[in-house]
């Protein structure tokens, strides 16, 4: 009879399975019992899967006599104490293991590695996977990253062990990638910074600053996980293996477009972006502003941008210079008030045959100067102080003629106002207005005529 005590390795064949236990023949005075819960480090396993009678099992003796006088024996114990001493030599010669995932759990797998590995989830591929539940059931390979008996702590690298194998192909792929070069790939993650795209071997970057040539708030707002995109290649890094990608190198720079479509003294239509303190920012094409300096806002002085123009406002502008290099544009609503060439652009919309072999438009008058309410209130008191738009003298009969065209034209607008309102028809109320002027131009001629022959006389 074979001599047993606690914390023993024993060998026996295996004589019955039940379902709650396995008696195992270790030439004891009696069988040892292993109870369901000591078969196997898998949770509520069938212990007909895990062992069949005559199978020759090594087991660990957890208690020589229960109350019972029973012989307890666990051959999970027994595999734990096995698969530590194999693992420890494993790590120290910085080997592989290889595992059933046998479980998912939050944050990773659990692999059957002769005890419980885990694998977290940032570990499982060369990038994160969302979708844990396909690997169990897998075989995996992996190195041992930690491993820690007293608190019974073993992680696993599938990752690692991926690099390991994939280094020579990486290196071969990064040396056969040169910068400028058009690649086709499929976004893979979107980040904060950028978004990732697997180019077939390896992920390369997209920085946020590359991804167009607007201005973009989250990368998101561009791509998604899951598109095709064609890249060119900004960068190779060799001994760090990471590829700096473009997006919009593969796009027309609209910069580039707007410089070759336009030049100095052009006239081009655009609308208030942003006022500051030293001027306005015009939007005169797509992602393209241009500047219109406070100096160049009105042939008089001006204190404040917002005395000119205001947000959202659409008016014509000249572009007095065009940096391309600095990607500047330096415009002005003073000059563009003078007329000049307008833009090719804008000749379709008007008519070329409106237009002279110079570009001159010879059509209709455009309206270049603004007609915002600031600048007619502004209008308005340069004539009662005597100056034209230009801040120059004007005779005392100019400035009355201009100040009375302006009472006029604001009366005939309230008297059409309240025609409105009293539900007379715009049309009608403006035909009514026109008779009234007829009629007080009559009055005013007779009475000038009988004025003239009163002094006759």
């Amino acid at each position: 009879m074979v001599a047993v005590e606690d914390g023993q390795l024993v060998s026996g064949t295996v004589v019955k399975v039940d379902r709650d236990e396995v008696l195992l023949d270790i030439g004891y005075k009696s069988e040892g019992v292993i109870p369901n819960r000591e078969l196997s480090i898998r949770n509520e396993v069938d212990p007909s899967k895990v062992v069949s009678v005559g199978d020759l099992i090594e087991a660990l003796v957890l208690q020589k006599e229960d109350k019972e006088g029973r012989l307890i024996l666990s051959k999970k114990r027994a595999q734990y104490e096995r698969a530590w001493g194999d693992i420890e030599k494993v790590k120290a010669e910085e080997g592989v293991v290889s595992g059933l995932v046998i479980e998912v759990v939050k944050g990773g797998l659990i692999v059957d590695i002769g005890l419980r590995g885990f694998l977290p989830a940032s570990l499982v591929e060369l990038r994160r996977v969302r979708d844990l539940q396909p690997y169990v059931g897998q075989t995996l390979d992996a190195k041992i990253i930690e491993l820690d008996k007293n608190r019974n702590n073993v992680v696993l690298s599938r990752r690692a062990w991926l690099e390991e194998t994939q280094k020579e192909q990486r290196e071969d792929f990064l040396e056969n990638l040169k910068p400028g070069e058009r690649r086709s790939g499929v976004v893979s993650s979107v980040v904060n910074f950028g978004a990732f795209v697997d180019l077939g071997g390896m992920d390369g970057l997209i920085h946020v600053s590359e991804l167009s040539w607007k201005h973009v708030d989250h990368p998101g707002s561009v791509v998604a996980v899951g598109d095709e995109v064609d890249v060119e290649v900004l960068e190779v890094d060799l001994d760090r293996e990471r590829i700096s990608l473009s997006l919009k190198a593969t796009q027309q720079d609209p910069w580039q477009e707007f410089a070759t479509n336009h030049q100095v003294g052009e006239l081009v239509y655009g609308r208030v972006t942003k006022l500051v303190p030293f001027g306005a920012f015009i939007q005169v094409g797509d992602g393209i502003e241009g500047l219109v300096h406070i100096s160049e806002m009105s042939a008089h002085h001006v204190d404040l941008p917002e005395q000119v123009v205001t947000p959202a406002e659409e008016l014509w502008v000249k572009i007095i210079d065009l940096d391309l290099e600095r990607r500047r544009i330096s415009l002005s609503i003073k000059q563009a008030a003078e007329g000049g060439v307008v833009a090719a652009e804008y000749q379709q919309h008007f008519g070329e045959q409106n237009y002279d072999a110079e570009g001159n438009y010879t059509g209709e008058k455009l309206d270049l100067d603004s007609t915002s309410e600031g600048q007619e209130a502004w209008a308005e008191f340069y004539a009662e102080q005597g100056l034209d738009a230009q801040g120059n003298p004007l005779t005392e009969a100019e400035a009355e003629a201009i100040v009375e065209e302006i009472i006029e034209e604001a009366i005939v607008e309230e008297i059409v106002e309240e025609m409105i309102e009293e539900a007379i028809l715009e049309e009608i109320a403006e035909e009514i207005v026109e008779e009234m002027i007829e009629e007080a131009i009559l009055e005013e001629i007779a009475e000038e005529i009988a004025e003239a022959e009163a002094t006759e006389e």
